[in-house]
């Protein structure tokens, strides 16, 4: 496993990072057990990966716990959530974080996001309830503070956008894939110049591990316009990207596409399947896609930026 500094942190972290959450949640929502997904848990830890991500509502955090008990905690970094959909106030901040503390099983949080958020909410998080968690991070229970977009609705990143003007923010997490890599150019270039950490999420969701579906979204995109038919085979799709040289399958190129793209730090990967988590951190350990594969993956989709491929 290789790994990398997340941005002004300054935390070692594995570039493949476990995602509680998604269709899967560890295997939570793909009927395995909960002894299952301790195993993939520690699993995941034993092959390298020390960044595990979480949040209040995926339902995940005591399994988390139970998986990390007994473990050294400093070589661990644990990142969580607190839902703003619902107008939250610091008080329910408070409480949220200790319980999520008492589910992990731990003193501290290493990142604490505001999850989800919408623009419509954004000032009034950034004014009334970021001053909680600077509090919180003086007491010691939260090192560093993030917030995560809510990409499945706001796929051109207008709130991130937002929040880039403010300085507070030590850590992102960000949609961003093949099909839709519009946030090079609206988020990256300013997070790179902030040197904020960026978790990458949406890698590849269901349209990239789906062919019925990938056929679909595409053939919605050519329908719109939004994609060159000249530089696309609509029967074969992305199959360019599979051969010798390049990679090994679809899932495998879109991994390599984010852990390679500049300003991003940690991809996460979600399974509750042993097998696919190894497939998965294989595909980390291999080099760059080749360039003429990325030049004509931005070329298809460098006009995309309504869909999160999930």
């Amino acid at each position: 496993m290789d790994y990398t500094i997340l941005g002004r942190t300054g935390l070692k972290v594995s570039v493949m990072g476990l995602g509680c959450g998604g269709p899967s949640r560890i295997g939570k929502g793909t009927g395995r057990s909960k002894e299952e997904s301790i195993a993939l848990i520690r699993q995941a830890i034993d092959y390298g990966i020390n960044f595990i991500d979480t949040s209040e509502i995926y339902g995940t955090e005591k399994i988390i716990g139970i998986a990390i008990e007994g473990m050294d905690r400093e070589s661990l970094i644990i990142s969580t959530k607190k839902q703003t959909m619902d107008r939250i106030t610091p008080e329910k901040v408070q409480k949220s974080l200790e319980k999520s503390l008492k589910k992990l099983g731990t003193d501290y949080i290493d990142i604490y996001h505001l999850h989800a958020v919408r623009l419509k909410d954004y000032d009034y998080l950034a004014t009334k309830i970021v001053p909680t968690l600077q509090e919180l991070q003086k007491e010691g229970k939260i090192r560093y503070i993030g917030i995560t977009e809510q990409f499945i609705s706001d796929t051109g990143h207008k709130m991130l956008q937002r929040a880039l003007k403010d300085d507070f923010w030590d850590v992102m997490m960000v949609g961003f894939n093949m099909l839709n890599q519009s946030a090079r150019d609206r988020v990256f270039p300013k997070t790179i110049e902030k040197n904020i950490g960026v978790l990458i999420m949406f890698a590849v969701r269901l349209a990239l591990s789906r062919p019925n579906y990938l056929k679909q979204v595409i053939g919605q995109l050519i329908e719109k316009k939004l994609v060159n038919v000249s530089n696309i085979n609509e029967k074969n799709l992305l199959d360019f990207l599979i051969h010798k040289d390049g990679a090994e399958n679809i899932i495998d190129a879109a991994y390599r596409f984010c852990r390679y793209e500049p300003g991003t730090h940690v991809i996460l990967s979600g399974t509750g399947n042993a097998e696919h988590l190894k497939s998965n951190i294989k595909s980390f350990s291999r080099p760059p896609l080749p360039q003429e594969d990325l030049i004509r993956l931005k070329n298809i989709f460098k006009n995309v930026d309504s869909i999160s491929g999930h």
